[in-house]
Formats: structure tokens, sequence, C-alpha cells
């Protein structure tokens, strides 16, 4: 039996923490969020379960380095621009890593990574808010209100695109519900509620978003560093 299927004591040197998450995002890409186990990912790796404790204590941390992956690539944004475009910028870039990735939302759900990629975009954010004079209590909580919009977004849209649940997402199951009651409203709707263009639906959210937060600058409620 070769080495490779048995590897001896001690760690392997090929088994490093980045190339772990690497090969756990191409097998998030291949199999879906459900099918990704450790077994498989060690496997893959040419190790031994037990060898991936070494650097993830559970399948959570593996999950939240691969979180903190995804944000890696993430572009500052435009500069000379306003706020709320910067923001939005910001809100895009997200969405479009949480989709470059098979279940990418899923993930991410739930994690609260501290690592490099998180705090940078983080920062980002926070610092785009209160150089425009946003209260920090204000700041923090628009991060929070634009990161929760984004994750939920793309949690919805890669839930409606994922291989095998077609029936779950078919559009005609929620057709043929709402013509079997009085429901004249959500049928002036339909075509929008059963709608795919998920960037218009995204869109539409980050705007009301972003113009609520237009309301609370407008309001002269902020107080922060950017403001007497």
């Amino acid at each position: 039996m070769s080495s490779t299927s048995s590897p001896g004591r001690g760690r392997p040197a090929r088994l490093g923490r980045s190339s772990t998450v690497d090969t756990a995002l191409q097998l998030l890409d291949s199999l879906g969020l459900d099918d990704l186990t450790m077994r498989r990912l060690a496997d893959s790796l040419g190790v031994r379960a037990g060898a991936l404790y070494r650097h993830f204590a559970t399948k959570q941390d593996l999950l939240t380095a691969m979180a903190e992956r995804m944000l890696a690539d993430i572009p500052a944004p435009r500069e000379n621009s306003d706020w709320d475009e910067r923001l939005a910028d910001l809100a895009r870039a997200m969405r479009t890593a949480l989709l470059t990735h098979r279940d990418g939302a899923r993930v991410f759900a739930g994690t609260h990574s501290t690592g490099a990629h998180t705090l940078r975009f983080s920062e980002t954010v926070t610092g785009v808010l209160r150089e425009a004079g946003f209260a920090d209590e204000d700041a923090a909580r628009a991060l929070m209100a634009v990161a929760n919009f984004t994750v939920g977004h793309t949690l919805e849209e890669q839930a409606a695109l994922r291989p095998g649940d077609e029936a779950d997402a078919d559009p005609e199951r929620l057709r043929q519900a709402v013509a079997s009651g009085p429901f004249p409203h959500l049928v002036a709707a339909l075509p929008t509620l059963t709608g795919t263009d998920f960037t218009a639906h995204f869109e539409f959210g980050l705007h009301l978003l972003i113009q609520g937060l237009r309301t609370l600058d407008e309001s002269g409620r902020r107080r922060g560093p950017g403001r007497a």
C-alpha cells in the first residue's frame, strides 16, 4: 500500500491550512454543502480524517475559514464617489463573492470570522459610513444591515437555483397555489414574484436600504467624525 493512502505519523507536508481550504471550496463547488464532509475532504487530500483536526477543531471551523476565503478578492470601492455609491459597490461585491461558490451564502451564514479578509471588508464598510459622518452606532448597525441583507438575499437566490431542488423552486407551484384562493394582489404581482432576475431583486432591496440610510443622513441624527 502506498504512503499516499496510508500516511505516516506526523503532519503530511502537503496538508496545509490554506491548501485544505482551497480543496474544500473545490469540493463545495462540485458536491454542494450537504455532501461536503470531513471524510470526503480527507479522501481528496489523501490523508486520514483525523489529520484535518490539526487545523480545524470542527467542521464549523472549516466553514468559517471557507467563508473568510470567499471575501479575499473583494475590490475596494470606487474612489471619488459618494458614500452611498461606495456602499452599494461593496454590497454588490459581497454578493458576487458568495455567488462565486455553490452554496456560498449557506457556508457564510452563521459564521463569525475574525480573519483578515472579513475584518478588511467590515473596516471598509464602516469607514465609508463614518467618514461620511454617520455616528459610530449607526455605522455599525448599517454594516450589519448591509451584510445581513446581502447574505439573506443570496441565500434565497442560490436556494432557488440549487441543483436537484427544481421542484421546490418551480414558479408553477406558486402560480397554482395563488390561483387556488382569493389572492388578487398576489395574482397581479406574480410576474415579479416568479421572476428569476435576481439582480433586479437585489438592486431593489439595496436601493431601499441605502435610501433609508440617506434619510437618516438628511435627518441630522448622525454626528460622526465627518460632521461637526
